[in-house]
């Protein structure tokens, strides 16, 4: 049995690792064929690199794992920050961002964050959590994906709307070097399409495998959601983001951690729980939660103060997040 949770773990994360860079790829033209904008596109390529991690998560909850399946998600969302931000400007020196992206991507960020702790803290019901959380975050999502004139006939203040677009054609600029695909095909689409369930096939193999080899040798299962499977299934993110720091264009990281750490709270863990349930509030689950929004608010704090991360503040948040996995192992 341990054999067989080694193989299922080991081959299930190289196979759903693998696959869901193809995914992104193929997605993002799809999104090319179908005219998105440059900053929706950034979220279409957020939702698909989430694949690994939100499987994950369903799996788990669905056999009555919480621990597990929320450690999946907002134990990845930590790591992002992480591995994301604080490694990619350790590697680039220098991530130069735009504060206008900052305050509009990282209030949705933080917002989604603090329901999430509330949501874990029983303050409010997983549903009160989903419906609070995708209404904003489908008002983002339609900001971002809808054209500069659109914007504008919405109905706000001038002020407001010019605030907006400028915002968004900042987030656009610096996505525009990480995300240059070409227009899709509909081989393209069947291509993300088997890609898809290959990757949700593969992520479930490696949840089971994962939770046995943790029961098998009395791994907490807040450790093996929220450390393990978390920096597992988020590595794609992480290779990715080292890769454009290394040439010069981390900023797109800022726009791709944040949208992935939003995307997976809604799809990863608020959906799921609304249906399923969340077992009662836990001490480790509480601090998991906890860190991920002082996480959240440091770098938000880090990246606006200094119009972007400095190799310094790359390296607080990687020490911060390593305080937060020795937190958890002492808790546990």
């Amino acid at each position: 049995m341990v054999g067989l949770a080694i193989v299922a773990f080991v081959s299930g994360t190289l196979v759903s690792l693998s696959m869901s860079r193809l995914l992104v790829s193929r997605l993002e033209r799809v999104g090319e064929r179908l005219g998105m904008t440059e900053a929706l596109l950034g979220v279409v390529a957020a939702l698909a690199a989430d694949a690994p991690e939100i499987t994950a998560s369903i799996t788990a909850l669905t056999h009555h794992q919480q621990a597990v399946g929320a450690g999946v998600v907002i134990g990845s969302n930590v790591f992002n920050l992480a591995a994301l931000l604080g490694l990619g400007a350790v590697v680039a020196g220098r991530i130069v961002l735009h504060r206008k992206v900052v305050l509009f991507g990282g209030a949705v960020a933080l917002y989604v964050s603090l329901i999430c702790l509330l949501a874990v803290v029983r303050v409010v019901t997983p549903i009160v959590a989903l419906v609070l959380v995708l209404v904003v975050l489908l008002s983002y999502f339609g900001i971002l994906g809808a054209r500069r004139s659109v914007v504008t006939r919405i109905g706000l203040p001038r002020q407001w709307s010019t605030w907006l677009n400028e915002a968004i054609v900042e987030e656009e600029a610096e996505l525009e070097e990480a995300i240059r695909p070409r227009r899709g095909t509909v081989s393209d689409a069947v291509v993300a399409f088997g890609a898809l369930l290959i990757v949700v096939t593969a992520s479930v193999a490696m949840e089971h495998g994962a939770s046995s080899l943790g029961l098998r040798y009395h791994v907490a299962e807040i450790v093996v959601g929220g450390l393990v499977l978390a920096a597992v299934t988020s590595l794609p993110n992480a290779v990715a983001a080292v890769y454009l720091a290394r040439k010069g264009r981390g900023a797109a990281a800022l726009s791709t951690a944040l949208n992935s750490n939003a995307i997976n709270v809604a799809a990863g863990f608020l959906i799921p729980a609304a249906v399923i349930g969340l077992a009662k509030p836990t001490a480790s689950g509480v601090l998991i939660a906890g860190w991920y929004v002082g996480l959240t608010v440091l770098t938000l704090i880090l990246a606006y103060s200094g119009r972007g991360l400095r190799r310094s503040s790359g390296w607080l948040i990687i020490t911060v997040y390593v305080l937060f996995v020795v937190d958890l192992l002492i808790a546990t």
